[in-house]
């Protein structure tokens, strides 16, 4: 019996298996809003018998924003927007849909991937980043402004907003974007963080400010609303944040109280090494796994079903994501179940669609002729 596909409960959210589509960024938003853009791609997405479908990194503020056609949950247009595609999808589809709310610190105000992604300046058309210290990301870029204590306030106050925007609608799971060298990864990287106040310097006051926002969002939440963290358990730079500082922070976060930790790596520096290779996170999320109760899931480069079903069936992680391979192949969860010997929840749509050699692939599927 595979592994992958067995049920699991995430804090009150009863999910059919353990696949999650990782949060993917879109670049496709107007003014924050969703488009139609975000309809064909959340509706073919929940369609692909996923356990969990989590919204690409949305940000709390406009300046927040990766680029300046990110998605946004910062205003009732924002909302409104959202809330419409969400309508559509789940008329269709009754896939657990979550969030990923995110601040992009002193890595906003850039050009989307296809137009190179550098960063625009003020006097370009972009816009004055934020972060813990006036710090550059990279040689040549604007330095951001390092944030005070009422712009630290005006920060968590935005999180807590734009949560409690995603539970109006109805949203199943939140979670907090602490990785990949955004503003609440720059917190905790000492690459980035090199203030001299409570929040800079020793581990326990780089952490202060993500744990706030995780606190003041969760107090602000209905309490069977789960509330996870992605973060990067490595910079891949020497001296900087590293496995042993993210069980620390993965251990705060279950005393708190964190419904799901998922576990990325890199994007702070630009002069990270990244062993990439299949699999290669997938050793963080265990230690991880191995340090605290909270459930965790493994992410990149997996591709192979029985890749996935490894990772789970040997303990390394509780679920495992999916982002580029699932844009590649929509339809994998389908194809790892045939690989696998398992079920999978289709649309009646496309019940027809069924192979003849795998009569019992869609669970509760009834075909007719006509």
């Amino acid at each position: 019996m595979s592994q992958l596909f067995s049920p699991f409960t995430l804090g009150g959210l009863q999910l059919p298996n353990r696949i999650v589509i990782a949060p993917m960024c879109q670049y496709s938003a107007e003014a924050g809003c969703a488009t139609d853009w975000h309809l064909i791609h959340l509706g073919q997405l929940a369609q692909s018998g996923a356990g969990l479908l989590i919204i690409e990194a949305t940000a709390v503020v406009p300046e927040g924003r990766i680029t300046a056609a990110d998605l946004g949950l910062y205003s009732d247009a924002n909302e409104a927007a959202l809330g419409r595609v969400l309508a559509a999808v789940r008329r269709y589809s009754a896939m657990p849909i979550g969030i990923q709310l995110g601040h992009a610190g002193r890595k906003a105000s850039s050009q989307t991937p296809w137009d190179g992604g550098a960063q625009i300046a003020p006097a370009a058309g972009g816009w004055q980043t934020v972060a813990p210290s006036a710090i550059p990301h990279a040689p040549g870029e604007v330095p951001p402004a390092a944030l005070d204590e009422a712009g630290l306030e005006q920060v968590r106050a935005a999180f807590v907003a734009a949560a409690q925007r995603a539970a109006r609608l109805g949203l199943e799971l939140i979670e907090l974007h602490c990785a990949h060298g955004y503003l609440l990864h720059e917190f905790l990287s000492p690459l980035a963080n090199q203030r001299t106040d409570r929040y800079g310097g020793a581990l326990e006051n780089r952490m202060r400010f993500p744990l706030e926002v995780f606190d003041a969002v969760r107090a602000a939440l209905p309490a069977g609303l789960p509330l996870g963290v992605r973060f990067s358990a490595t910079d891949w730079v020497e001296g900087g944040w590293d496995v042993e500082q993210s069980i620390a922070f993965s251990q705060a976060l279950e005393a708190r109280g964190c419904s799901v930790l998922h576990v990325s790596s890199a994007g702070v520096s630009p002069l990270q090494k990244i062993p990439l290779g299949p699999g290669y996170q997938v050793a963080l999320a265990a230690a991880i796994r191995r340090a605290v109760k909270v459930p965790v899931i493994a992410v990149g480069l997996v591709t192979a079903p029985e890749q996935a079903e490894s990772i789970v069936a040997e303990g390394h992680a509780d679920l495992v994501a999916l982002g580029r391979g699932m844009l590649y192949d929509p339809r994998w969860p389908w194809h790892a179940a045939a690989r696998l010997g398992a079920q999978v929840q289709a649309p009646r749509q496309y019940w027809r669609s069924q192979p003849a050699e795998l009569k019992n692939l869609f669970a509760g599927a009834r075909i007719g002729q006509r």
